[in-house]
């Protein structure tokens, strides 16, 4: 039993929709989460600057005495999550291979696209990662960069976003995808759009379910689940703007935000 809390963190509000399901799948967990909100996007910078900024977000949390932490963007999972691994003496769950395994289970044509930031995408992480599992998977990737500003400004439903969502998806029309990876866990607050311009057919996967379902069985095998005699606390902090923070939020949760975010500096 280890009643300390988990740590997430994003490059921006994002992770929150992991913060959601971990809440779900582990209702008697304290969480502590920090969206860098302040440097939101990372999708666009190199990768040292990526691995620079990861680090400070661990670092921080590390202090706060999290027993694990949850890399819950996509960006930093696919560029540094090993270097950030080494960094720290508890465990680090990213978000790439829950999705990919999601994929390949969801997928009865072997066919997946996967959509991401221009430094996910880059990495080339999703398709190593397929073809190592199943090796007669075929992987069609391409960038949604602009979808993480437009969603971060509470813009994900404006008729503007839903034309450079038509552009970015056109890209995987003669693929006869059957699974579509949302490789940034900002894009599951497109949801409607994308699978409105995808069609039916197409199955969507976001890395927030299975991430929270591998935490989960991550800590019952370390024998960390957090006892049931307290409640559970939680916490949110931003590097900036927490105001607008909470309000753009609130649409992860429905309006039942748990908290609202506090805003911090390194």
């Amino acid at each position: 039993m280890d009643n300390r809390p988990i740590g997430i963190f994003d490059s921006g509000i994002g992770g929150l929709t992991v913060f959601k399901e971990v809440l779900i799948e582990l209702p008697n967990e304290s969480i502590i989460y920090l969206g860098d909100t302040a440097r939101v996007p990372y999708g666009t910078r190199s990768k040292d600057i990526i691995k620079k900024f990861a680090l400070e977000l661990v670092e921080f949390l590390i202090k706060k005495n999290v027993k694990c932490l949850v890399a819950s963007c996509n960006t930093i999972s696919s560029t540094c999550l090993e270097a950030i691994q080494k960094h720290s003496n508890i465990p680090i769950l990213g978000v790439v291979d829950p999705a990919v395994k999601e994929a390949i289970r969801t997928s009865k044509n072997k066919r997946i696209g996967v959509i991401g930031t221009n430094a996910t995408i880059e990495s080339k992480i999703y398709e190593k990662k397929i073809k190592k599992i199943d090796p007669k998977s075929q992987v069609f990737t391409g960038s949604g960069s602009l979808f993480v500003p437009l969603i971060e400004e509470g813009l994900s439903n404006h008729s503007s976003t839903k034309k450079i969502a038509e552009d970015y998806l056109s890209r995987f029309d003669k693929t006869e995808i059957d699974t579509l990876i949302l490789a940034c866990t900002h894009f599951p607050l497109m949801t409607e759009i994308i699978q409105e311009i995808m069609g039916k057919k197409v199955k969507l996967v976001d890395s927030a379910k299975p991430t929270a379902r591998q935490l989960k069985e991550i800590l019952k095998a370390k024998k960390m689940v957090r006892g049931e005699s307290k409640k559970p606390e939680y916490e949110i902090f931003v590097t900036d703007a927490p105001d607008r923070v909470y309000k753009v939020a609130q649409r992860f949760f429905g309006n039942k935000l748990p908290v609202k975010p506090k805003k911090v500096t390194f």
